[in-house]
């Protein structure tokens, strides 16, 4: 879980180099008490750049937790209500479409209005709220509809909490991964946690664990820092014309196209190990497993990014991408389903990284929220809703061999274009370059 540069050269751009460094505070006692664990938790005072990132870290700690729960095995319990192939993937498709329209409105009025932070909290709280409506109905056409309002509030948090790290770690992008590292730490503990407890209790547990951690996060939102003030600068920054141009157009297509192969993955994964005949606990270990190996790529994304241009890591995510599903489509042994999860260091772990310091780098600072909500919507938005809803729509009659041999075409077809078009930009400029002189 379970995204370099617009230069060739693929060195990132380090924004914010001159802005007043914050100075270091001392820790200061200001969230109660923990009775039930018997300590107290200290937060650094709200200049500290130390506690700022230890905010991000534990947003990310929540928000990939409770992803931890819900990637797995939301269509797993809905799959033990009795739904067909074809429900599961629409009702997961249509929180997934909400990620294609609400992140651009959100991130558009962020930008606009300088209300990032408020909408952040907002949006944490209307979506914990929504979401405990399942714990009401077991109703396909209820779920739906409570499917639909979730994904509205819930759609631009990652993409909100994306700009915040930018913004915040300023000349430090590269270091991202050392934050959002810690959601996938969470993430895999929590997959394995609720695998044992899905298998100990039953799959009812699921809903109500979300609803649990969804509050959660709501509440540390407001200690999220407010981002610094930025200059007045020209509207159009925020538009989406001015973003959806040459090598980053190219490059958010060829994104789509990843996430779309990556439909069967998320929506059918933890299904078609459960009809292999694998447990719920070897589904919790499968998870993590691959988030096991995506940390170890987050904590070395700084030494990465330094070596490899942003372009020759993409291309090499797209070929893990083909290989890992063409794995996945033929075998049936444990230990080989197991190890085809270390591609996942490459096909989310270098992949998401990546497209969050070209997002970054490439959009002008008063637009940082909508560029980043930009990248979601077409990624984990339209990408994986078309995913969701063309392999829910086979996985009954096709099956999960045809479907991952048609994610793995997918992944190779993405990279072919992405590659195709850079080498062409590099032609293109050299020929510039020799007219010019």
């Amino acid at each position: 879980m379970c995204f370099f540069s617009g230069s060739v050269s693929g060195s990132v751009s380090e924004s914010k180099k001159n802005s007043t460094p914050i100075p270091i505070a001392t820790p200061t006692p200001i969230i109660g008490h923990l009775s039930s664990c018997g300590f107290k938790l200290y937060i650094m005072h709200s200049s500290s750049p130390v506690r700022r990132r230890w905010v991000l870290s534990l947003q990310y700690s929540l928000y990939f937790g409770v992803l931890g729960i819900y990637l797995p095995y939301f269509n797993l319990y809905c799959h033990h209500l009795n739904f067909s192939g074809f429900e599961i993937g629409l009702l997961s498709s249509v929180r997934t479409v909400a990620t294609v329209v609400f992140p651009l409105v959100w991130g558009a009025l962020a930008d606009r209005f300088r209300i990032r932070r408020p909408i952040f909290i907002g949006c944490n709280f209307i979506s914990a709220l929504i979401w405990g409506f399942f714990l009401l109905t077991t109703d396909f056409r209820l779920m739906l509809l409570i499917s639909i309002a979730y994904g509205i509030f819930y759609a631009p948090i990652i993409s909100f909490m994306e700009a915040f790290t930018m913004d915040i770690l300023a000349g430090e992008k590269r270091r991202y991964g050392r934050i959002r590292m810690w959601g996938s730490i969470h993430f895999i503990l929590v997959v394995v946690l609720m695998g044992r407890l899905i298998d100990q209790y039953s799959v009812t547990i699921i809903i109500g664990s979300i609803f649990v951690g969804a509050l959660l996060q709501a509440f540390f939102a407001f200690e999220i820092p407010k981002p610094a003030a930025l200059p007045k600068t020209a509207a159009h920054g925020s538009r989406p014309e001015g973003l959806l141009k040459g090598r980053l157009a190219v490059f958010l297509f060829s994104a789509l196209i990843m996430l779309f192969s990556h439909g069967m993955y998320y929506g059918f994964f933890s299904i078609h190990l459960e009809n292999l005949g694998y447990d719920k606990s070897f589904v919790g270990i499968a998870w993590g497993l691959a988030s096991f190996f995506e940390i170890l790529v987050m904590v070395k994304s700084d030494a990465i990014f330094k070596r490899f241009s942003i372009e020759k890591v993409l291309l090499c995510t797209f070929a893990a991408a083909g290989l890992r599903w063409l794995v996945l489509a033929f075998t049936i042994n444990p230990v080989v389903i197991l190890i085809s999860q270390v591609l996942h260091a490459f096909t989310y772990g270098a992949f998401h990284i990546a497209s969050i310091l070209y997002m970054d780098q490439l959009v002008p600072a008063q637009a940082k929220t909508f560029g980043q909500a930009v990248n979601n919507a077409v990624t984990y938005g339209l990408g994986i809703t078309a995913g969701f809803m063309v392999n829910g729509a086979l996985f009954d009659q096709a099956g999960a061999t045809v479907l991952f041999l048609m994610s793995a075409g997918s992944a190779v077809f993405g990279g072919l274009l992405l590659g195709g078009y850079l080498a062409y930009s590099r032609k293109v400029t050299k020929v510039t370059k020799i007219l010019s002189d």
